[in-house]
């Protein structure tokens, strides 16, 4: 059985049955069944029951937010919000799909020659707890609107939010097989990559999962779509806004509890006005309230695991006697139930540090002090994570030195990092490779096809 437990009572939610060899083989015909009647499917009509999702979704916000929030404890205005984003996601591929796949016509000798995107088949996706909804949602509509069929093996703790997707999915009109769930144990999912049905594999997560699971696909040639862990930077210089960079850079740390590989985890601050930025960044995080993630006055919720909560304990504890300084205690909150973790405010920290070196997975936000631009560059790069940056600076010119330098797949300007179906999403080093969203997400999982046509002979 998974068992998908309240993070902030601890109590038992839902229980879900493993399904064994026989259900995995019954799911995955079925998936292969699905794709071959998609594929055929005109895209108009793809892309009619894929707005017919998005749709179904918006009317289901309320009942979806809460199942999000009893399972991995987000504060149920987001996730509201997470799920609105879905349902707008899915209305960006009905409306572009075509756009998104139509040919590169590429002129040569030929009387015709182009590119086409046709499907490649049933992709499997491993996915995890933290955004339960969007994670899936923002790579299962480009994909199965290309005309792929995806299988979910969803986080053991939000097995509950996937069988929901399923449900949507199905009541929005797409074939039974289409959209569907494996609950799976990790070792039965490589299992599963070496199967023929399966064309390819994404994967959100760890580090150390994804290079696991980019193992085993390559074992069976399976193109794989990695995103992974992160260690983002905010870099706040001399001329910046400071207010309004600290408390932009407080809600991106602070968002979903900080557990969210895309969030802001080191900031990098010039010495100049390190003192104003850490005043005004103590101030934004003073005005969070930690609490039941279902009353609307709440800003923080509970982490999702004890052994989450506990893994930061540990870094935070690393760090202090590495020598950083606590500004803001914060810290796990054990006189109750719930897996809760007042946020902390660290300064002094550096690269070698543990709250620095390695990704914080949740409330703890890292003051770096630097002298200069170039500093604040090197520092920025001494990661092995590459998923995304934030800089903030009244000076166009500095800002695009730093777009170039940059070591990330993402880069904010005077803004916290988010993504957007628009524009593609993705890291670099150890944060991944491969792209989700936009025309470069949705072409992933497509066999970009040549064709050259000469006129038949007379």
């Amino acid at each position: 059985m998974f068992r998908s437990v309240n993070p902030a009572s601890e109590a038992v939610i839902a229980t879900y049955t493993v399904h064994d060899e026989a259900e995995v083989g019954v799911r995955l015909d079925a998936a292969q069944r699905a794709y071959e009647q998609w594929r055929a499917t005109p895209l108009d009509h793809r892309t009619e029951v894929i707005s017919a999702f998005g749709a179904a979704l918006e009317a289901r916000v309320d009942e979806l937010a809460s199942l999000i929030t009893a399972e991995m404890g987000k504060p149920l205005a987001e996730a509201e919000a997470e799920v609105r984003k879905c349902a707008l996601t899915a209305q960006h591929y009905a409306d572009h799909s075509s756009e998104y796949l139509a040919m590169d016509v590429i002129p040569t000798e030929a009387t015709e020659s182009y590119v086409r995107y046709d499907p490649v088949g049933v992709v499997l996706a491993i996915m995890p707890w933290n955004f339960p909804f969007w994670q899936v949602v923002r790579f299962a509509v480009p994909i199965v609107a290309a005309g792929n069929a995806v299988l979910v093996k969803h986080a053991p703790t939000t097995m509950g939010c996937g069988e929901a997707i399923r449900q949507v999915a199905l009541d929005a009109g797409m074939p039974e097989g289409l959209l569907d769930t494996l609950r799976v144990e990790p070792e039965a999912a490589a299992e599963v990559m070496a199967d023929s049905r399966i064309r390819g594999v994404t994967f959100t997560g760890s580090t150390r999962g994804g290079r696991q699971v980019a193992s085993a696909a390559a074992v069976h040639g399976k193109p794989t779509v990695l995103e992974l862990g992160g260690s983002d930077p905010f870099i706040v210089l001399d001329d910046a806004d400071v207010g309004k960079a600290a408390e932009a850079a407080m809600a991106s740390r602070l968002l979903n509890g900080g557990q969210s590989c895309v969030s802001a985890k080191r900031f990098i601050v010039d010495q100049r006005i390190a003192n104003d930025f850490i005043d005004a960044a103590a101030d934004a995080i003073n005005k969070r309230v930690v609490g039941d993630p279902m009353d609307k006055a709440t800003n923080i919720g509970p982490m999702a695991r004890a052994d989450i909560r506990d893994n930061l304990v540990k870094q935070v504890k690393a760090s202090t006697a590495e020598g950083a300084t606590v500004v803001i205690e914060g810290g796990p909150l054990r006189d109750q139930p719930g897996f809760f973790y007042a946020p902390t405010l660290l300064t002094g920290t550096t690269p070698s540090h543990s709250v620095c070196s390695d990704e914080t997975f949740g409330p703890v936000a890292a003051v770096m002090v630097v002298d200069g631009d170039d500093e604040a560059l090197r520092v920025a790069n001494a990661t092995e994570y590459g998923l995304a940056a934030a800089v903030w600076t009244g000076d166009t010119g500095r800002a695009r030195q730093f777009e170039i330098g940059l070591d990330v797949g993402v880069v904010a300007i005077n803004d916290m990092v988010k993504s957007d179906p628009r524009l593609p999403f993705g890291g670099v080093k150890a944060s991944g490779y491969g792209r989700e969203l936009s025309y470069h997400g949705m072409r992933e999982f497509t066999n970009a096809k040549s064709v050259w046509r000469m006129a038949h002979p007379q």
